[in-house]
């Protein structure tokens, strides 16, 4: 059997300091987790996610990289489970793509090596809906078999998603070649209390609440009908938890909000919540600045996620943005 309790089990997070990585942490602990290790080299500057956490007497914080195969096999020892959450987003990907592929590419085989090496029990993968890609292609409903796009999108964007295909295959070759059991959840955009600054569609929410409280406009990029997908990180905090209870292994699901948004409806959305502020304002592409464009309509499908590992969205936007934009005015950005 695939499955892994939570209860008595133990866990380390790959990646673990970071905004899912510090929601998952507490899911677990809160299921009854024996011990959950954080594991990160905390280079994205993230200790503050995970400062809520740190003297909790279930919960232990690693220091160390992917890229070293002794720190990963240290972390795993009397590891039964694995969550791979390690990775360069579009942004650092932007910035230093050999890294990322480093990271993304080989860090991934290096969890994989490391977890088949110490006896851990079944692995979850971050992927994304970036293997999905970028452009016009994207439209209509985004299923699990959808094929990659990639014309007309930034290089960066392109090089993460791929990274994501690799990263995925990856875990079905330790699977099929050493019998690893694992699920890969295909993230959207993630949000919440504790939000980074990494993820380009998640940074928008923030810039939008950043200029609403300076009392100048948001922007909207073009005429505000390109489609964003987000999930709430409790949700998925969730699922990552529900993946290792599944008997589910060597499958592959989407993991995305209620419904998609587009920039328009977001914007306004925000907003209303922000407490009101001027209206929008309207602009075009911006030379140089990275931004994740979809081309069109389109809804990720999270169906299969619930057939697989029993796993649905539950918060919807205006009550996730209320989360986190009461955490923010409580002083905690």
């Amino acid at each position: 059997m695939a499955s892994v309790p939570i209860a008595g089990s133990r866990f380390v997070i790959i990646g673990g300091g970071s905004l899912v990585g510090s929601a998952t942490a507490g899911e677990l602990l809160d299921a009854g987790a024996a011990e959950v290790r954080l594991f990160d080299n905390f280079s994205m500057g993230a200790e503050s996610a995970v400062a809520h956490l740190k003297d909790h007497p279930r919960l232990k914080i690693i220091r160390g990289d992917v890229m070293r195969m002794s720190d990963l096999l240290a972390a795993l020892e009397g590891a039964d489970g694995a969550l791979l959450l390690a990775a360069y987003m579009t942004l650092n990907m932007d910035r230093d793509p050999w890294g990322g592929l480093d990271v993304n590419i080989r860090g991934v085989q290096n969890a994989l090596e490391a977890s088949v090496a110490r006896g851990v029990r079944k692995v979850v993968f971050a992927s994304s809906n970036a293997v999905y890609g970028y452009g016009p292609g994207i439209k209509g409903d985004l299923v699990e078999g959808t094929p990659f796009y990639s014309e007309g999108a930034p290089p960066a964007a392109i090089i993460y998603g791929a990274t994501k295909i690799i990263g995925e295959q990856l875990c079905r070759t330790y699977t099929a070649k050493r019998g690893l059991p694992h699920v890969v959840l295909r993230y959207s955009t993630v949000y919440g209390e504790r939000q980074h600054h990494r993820a380009a569609n998640a940074l928008y929410i923030i810039e939008t609440l950043e200029k609403l409280s300076r009392g100048e406009p948001p922007e909207i990029f073009g005429d505000g009908s390109e489609t964003k997908h987000f999930v709430y990180v409790g949700d998925l905090a969730r699922a990552n938890r529900m993946a290792f209870e599944s008997a589910a292994s060597n499958v592959a699901v989407n993991c995305s909000g209620p419904a998609p948004v587009t920039t328009r409806q977001l914007v306004e959305l925000v907003t209303e919540l922000a407490g009101g502020g001027p209206a929008p304002s309207f602009v075009g592409e911006t030379a140089g600045k990275v931004r994740l464009t979809s081309g069109g309509a389109f809804r990720i499908a999270h169906e299969k996620a619930f057939s697989a590992i029993g796993w649905r969205p539950e918060v919807d936007m205006r009550e996730g943005l209320s989360r986190l934009i009461k955490w923010l005015k409580e002083g905690n950005a």
